[in-house]
This record gives C-alpha cells, sequence and structure tokens, in this order.
C-alpha cells in the first residue's frame, strides 16, 4: 500500500509542544531514522506505532535528549534540541519500556527521591508526593518496598515520578507492556487525565486497541520513514476490507439471499455471504430492504470495519497475528 501522510492539523512549529523535521539516525550502516517529520499539538495523545525494530525507541531517546540525532532539527516544548537541551529536560518527563523504580525502597521514598533530584525544597516534596500517591491510589502501599508492588502499580508508581517536576510534555514508550487487561484500562485513564490537564502526551505502543483509545493523531513508523499518518478514524477510511457478513441456518434461505443479492461472496458449507461495503447506515438499510424484497430474514448480521489492526498489517506488510 503506498503511503500515505493525512494534513496535519496547523500547528505552528514555534507553538508545537513537539517538532521534529527531517530526523536521521544511523548506527553502523543500519539507518533506523530516515528523515522523520513529526508535528504534535499541545495537550494532545500522539500515537506512534511501528513494528519491532522500527525506531520507535530511537524517536523517543532522540526526542527527549537522551540520543543526539545525526541530522534534522527538532524543537520540544518551545526549545529547540541543539541549543538548550537542559531546557528540554526540565520540560519533560520520561517514562520507558523498562521501570525506574527502585524495588528495595518504598513507594513514598522513590517519589521523595524524584524530588530530591528535581531539587523541590523537603516540605514541598513531601507535598508533591503525597498528591501523587493519592492521584495514583497508592497512598495505602506507600510505605510498603515497591518489590512488592503488582505490575500495575509499579507502572502507575512510575508515571507518578515521572510527574514529580510537573513536565508539560510526556513520553510513556510502550507503558503498559505486560500488563494485565484491567491494568491496562487503569493506564489509558491515566494518560486520559493527564491530558485533561494540559499535559502533551507522546505514546508509543504495541497495542493497537491502545493507539485507537486515546490518540489524537497516529504516524507509522516503517523502514525508518513515517509511511501514513492521520486520526485513527482517517487512517481506517483508507484500508479496504469493510463488509457485513450475513448467516442462515437453514440453506433455502441462504440460497435466496443469494439470489437476491448477486456479488456477494459465498460460503456454501457455512451458509454465510459476505457483501463488501463500509457498514454505514444507508448500506445496511439497502441491504436489509433487499433481503425483506426477496423474503428473507438472516438468523445473524455483523459488520466488520478496518481497524488499526488492519491498517498496521497493509502499511508494515506484516502478516496478521
Amino acid at each position: 500500500m503506498p503511503s500515505s501522510v493525512m494534513p496535519t492539523p496547523k500547528v505552528e512549529t514555534a507553538t508545537a509542544a513537539i517538532a521534529a523535521t527531517g530526523l536521521r539516525k544511523a548506527y553502523g550502516d543500519k539507518t533506523v531514522l530516515d528523515g522523520v517529520d513529526l508535528t504534535v499539538a499541545p495537550g494532545t495523545v500522539f500515537a506512534l506505532l511501528g513494528p519491532n525494530g522500527a525506531g520507535k525507541t530511537t524517536a523517543v531517546k532522540i526526542l527527549s535528549t537522551l540520543v543526539s540525532p545525526d541530522a534534522g532539527t527538532v524543537r520540544v516544548a518551545g526549545h529547540d534540541l541543539a541549543a538548550r537541551p537542559q531546557a528540554i529536560r526540565a520540560a519533560i518527563g520520561v517514562t520507558g519500556q523498562f521501570s525506574a523504580v527502585d524495588g528495595l525502597i518504598t513507594g513514598e521514598e522513590n517519589m521523595l527521591l524524584m524530588a530530591d533530584l528535581h531539587h523541590l525544597p523537603r516540605p514541598e516534596g513531601r507535598r508533591v508526593a503525597a498528591g501523587l500517591l493519592a492521584r495514583f491510589d497508592l497512598t495505602d502501599a506507600a510505605r510498603k518496598p515497591a518489590a512488592t508492588y503488582s505490575g500495575g502499580m509499579k507502572r502507575r508508581l512510575d508515571i507518578a515520578m515521572t510527574l514529580v517536576g510537573g513536565p508539560r510534555v510526556i513520553f510513556l514508550d510502550e507503558p503498559t507492556t505486560g500488563l494485565d487487561p484491567r491494568s491496562r484500562h487503569t493506564m489509558w485513564q491515566v494518560v486520559r487525565d493527564l491530558v485533561t490537564d494540559g499535559v502533551t502526551v507522546f505514546l508509543t505502543t504495541q497495542y493497537l486497541e491502545e493507539a485507537d483509545e486515546l490518540a489524537d493523531r497516529v504516524a507509522v513508523l516503517n523502514g525508518g520513514r513515517i509511511v501514513a499518518e492521520g486520526t485513527p478514524d482517517q487512517l481506517k477510511r483508507q484500508i479496504p476490507g469493510g463488509h457485513v457478513r450475513l448467516r442462515f441456518t437453514r440453506p433455502d434461505a441462504y440460497r435466496a439471499a443469494a439470489g437476491a443479492l448477486p456479488g456477494s461472496a459465498r460460503d456454501d458449507e457455512a451458509l454465510t455471504l459476505r457483501i463488501a461495503g463500509d457498514g454505514g447506515q444507508r448500506d445496511l438499510r439497502a441491504l436489509l430492504d433487499r433481503l425483506d424484497a426477496a423474503g428473507v430474514e438472516a438468523d445473524e448480521l455483523t459488520v466488520h470495519t478496518p481497524d488499526l489492526d488492519d491498517v498496521f498489517f497493509a502499511l508494515t506488510q506484516e502478516t496478521p497475528r
């Protein structure tokens, strides 16, 4: 499928939370990023998707000042990466793939350690730590060693630690990998609450459903390049394959429906018909009218519209898992 990038809503580079142009990075003869352009509006969630090894983590490391690009310009929180990296570090928070929580000390001590690293006065540090522990529902466990926390609790503590310095831009690199479904949904609500507070979230994830749920805009990185960008709905509309599936239990009803719907894909063994379409209200009404005119009623009707999984597989040419 050809690459396609939907027009980015007008965001001036000077006011963008994150703006990268012509970003390049290579390790030896392996090019990881090959001319990546990104613009992220303030107070939004931007999701960067891509197969393993596509360069997602490298992009996060560059944008968060951990790695220098070989070429390109970067501005984060209004600061130029080349000229003011320290100002960027003061304005951002980073939660990597692997927890930064120290399991040998308590959750509260982890928070106070972060407050000290941010040079907060001791009374203010304690106030900020207590507030964040309460916000992330960790007050009862605050004085227990972090090694005793569940995976979801450690992830929440990790993000709480990231917020000690009051960052306006947060990088979350695969924040829910390895979490159970309940903990993942809890993390999703944490991200939504951050954005409600005006924080900009740059998210990389292995879960396509996660990007669909959270992201205002999604970019797909493949082969070191952005091969598509847009809102989740814009990207899904690019992918063919939407259809309505009708299932019948009676062979005579199945045959009558097949006659009334020429061009439908038949499965004579399963007694199902597949009719191409986007499942919109008008198409469904027309389909049901044709069945009514033929005096046929389907036992089951399901609508499949392309999702971000379909987008991902089409753009990265990966085999669906």
